[in-house]
């Protein structure tokens, strides 16, 4: 593909990026992005957006899901899922991730992800890391989820939909707070970890996993490992 200059004015907002890529031909675009890359617990999420160029078709909440409160990410998936063009979500459990490695299984995700969009896109947008093999030209965004609407709208889906497997994973395991921690690597997390072991949810390729277990003899429980799912 030849050489593409694209223009994104520092006050254009968050839809900037996708009206800059629509003005030069390239449209539809779709946004990908993750949950879960740095927790020791659960699965790893990624998910993918088309958003609508038409304004009333716009996100009210749209941004950053790190910067909405609990609520607030549930009322803006609810309102990203009725009103996108198509949105997908990919769900990679932990024993894969062991397998993989992070980094691969991040890529991973996010490709499928992207290839399961009921709509191909023309361009994609993903968070920090590129992404090959879509058959389409794209752009890593550092902060993607704070500049670009469909970034925006992939995390908030991926944090969602990880947040609520969390919430059930705290059912099965009560012992390990995971509603509370959602299985990042907080003290109070490490503190039941020590205590109780690693479950079969946990990531044994995380140092502090593992020490816990080679520490109080523990083998990793045998699991059925689920690929993905939406």
């Amino acid at each position: 593909m030849a050489h593409l200059s694209v223009r994104v004015r520092r006050d254009s907002g968050l839809y900037g990026y996708e009206r800059a890529l629509r003005r030069v031909g390239l449209a539809p675009v779709a946004g990908a992005d993750e949950a879960g890359r740095g927790a020791c617990a659960g699965p790893l999420v990624a998910a993918a957006a088309i958003l609508s160029d038409s304004r009333s078709r716009q996100i009210g909440l749209l941004r950053d899901s790190k910067l909405l409160s609990a609520t607030q990410r549930e009322r803006a998936y609810a309102e990203i899922t009725k009103k996108a063009l198509a949105w997908s979500v990919v769900i990679i459990e932990p024993g894969e991730c062991d397998r993989l490695g992070m980094h691969v299984a991040n890529v991973q995700a996010l490709r499928r992800a992207l290839h399961r969009l009921d709509q191909r896109p023309t361009y994609v947008l993903t968070d920090g890391f590129g992404v090959d093999g879509l058959g389409v030209p794209g752009l890593a965004v550092w902060k993607g989820d704070r500049v670009a609407a469909c970034v925006a709208a992939a995390s908030i889906i991926a944090k969602v939909t990880r947040d609520q497997i969390m919430c059930e994973l705290d059912e099965v395991y009560p012992e390990y707070g995971f509603k509370i921690h959602k299985g990042y690597c907080t003290s109070s997390h490490q503190t039941r970890l020590d205590r109780y072991g690693p479950s079969a949810t946990h990531r044994m390729r995380f140092e502090n996993v593992s020490r816990t277990a080679d520490g109080l003899g523990h083998d990793r429980p045998r699991v059925t490992t689920r690929v993905e799912a939406s």
